[in-house]
């Protein structure tokens, strides 16, 4: 056993740059995992500056110079945030609070509905059965109270943070932004000076995360403000609200407009019943969905992440469980990352030497 071990390290571990590459995969993770919650700001500043890097390029290759460039994203970063949080989230929350009072009337709804089961298919479903999954039904949606009220209580620690956030994030995003290349440089000193593997992994995954996260940023604008006229147009209830949920959704491939269609069905159904409204607003919806995935999509994303499906679905899981929204966000990725790291690895670094050099 012991000499099979070994000689699995000396396979993929004797190479320098490969073990150097291993400790700061480690360290990376060690530090989100203890270190997040404090840290927060700070990755989530880097996160930003990351997308509005481009836009910076963009600028100083067109013969501004670097500060001014900076200055004039930074002003566009600080526009779109405050817009943001004076005009659509007081929006999409005075909406969450009239969806939440009500709810009983949904509920009753649904109960008259549900009651009427057992005459219409007796051999189907009874009336315990459904008193039963009303009961369960009513225990769930106290527990969803309970919540709330908790989260109202806690809301000044909450108000704190977000204050905390509102003045740490733009000052780190300028810093970012203005010294990322002396900060790059600055970090590169402590790398090992032969760093191939590391220069070519960087490289191929500067140029797929840049396009995935400025394209998915760009993706949820549009699908959400598409959605969000629609659904005024059309005249649905919580249309911000269902807007910035159908937004977000895109954020989970396969599984994000599935989750998300529920909720605008039934809030379209309390609102209107099996009416023409209705079938009216699904396929506005629909025809939303088809266009972000065969229209918007290929135009965004020049570069395509070959990735299994499976693949997919299992880091949205895994990173998602592990860390939430960003988790969501930069699932496909880190899964890419870690495909190219494993891609990249030397396997079989000195195994011909040793074949070669038995003494």
């Amino acid at each position: 056993m012991r000499k099979i071990l070994n000689k699995w390290i000396d396979r993929y571990f004797s190479d320098e740059e490969a073990l150097f590459l291993f400790l700061i995969l480690v360290a990376s993770l060690a530090v989100v995992i203890f270190l997040g919650a404090p840290l927060a700001p700070v990755f989530a500043s880097l996160i930003l500056a990351f997308l509005m890097q481009g836009l910076v390029n963009w600028l100083h290759d067109r013969g501004m110079p670097h500060l001014p460039s900076v200055i004039l994203v930074f002003l566009f970063f600080i526009g779109f945030v405050s817009a943001f949080l004076l005009f659509v989230m007081p929006i999409a929350w005075r909406q969450l609070v009239n969806l939440f009072n009500e709810l009983p009337r949904m509920v009753g709804q649904v109960q008259n509905l549900l009651l009427l089961l057992p005459e219409k298919y007796p051999n189907l479903v009874s009336a315990d059965q459904i008193r039963q999954l009303i009961g369960v039904a009513a225990t769930e949606l106290s527990r969803l109270g309970q919540w709330v009220v908790t989260f109202s209580l806690n809301s000044l620690t909450g108000i704190a943070a977000l204050a905390i956030y509102l003045v740490l994030v733009p000052i780190l995003v300028f810093f970012f932004l203005k010294d990322a290349d002396s900060m790059l440089a600055s970090f590169s000193a402590f790398l090992p000076d032969k760093r191939q593997m590391m220069t070519r992994i960087w490289h191929e995954m500067d140029v797929q995360i840049a396009n995935y996260v400025r394209g998915k940023a760009i993706e949820i604008l549009i699908v959400g403000g598409v959605t969000w006229i629609t659904f005024v147009l059309l005249g649905i209830n919580y249309a911000a609200l269902l807007a910035l949920m159908v937004g977000l959704s895109v954020l989970i491939p396969y599984i994000g407009a599935a989750l998300v269609t529920l909720p605008i069905a039934l809030i379209a159904f309390f609102q209107w019943g099996w009416g023409s409204e209705f079938m009216w607003l699904m396929i506005a919806y629909a025809v939303i969905q088809a266009l972000d995935g065969n229209v918007l999509v290929p135009l965004l994303f020049s570069e395509a992440v070959n990735l299994h499906p499976v693949s997919i679905i299992v880091s949205v899981l895994i990173f998602g469980s592990l860390w939430g929204f960003w988790g969501l966000f930069f699932a496909i990725p880190l899964a890419t990352l870690v495909k190219a790291i494993f891609n990249a690895w030397p396997k079989e670094a000195d195994t011909s030497q040793v074949e070669h050099n038995p003494g």
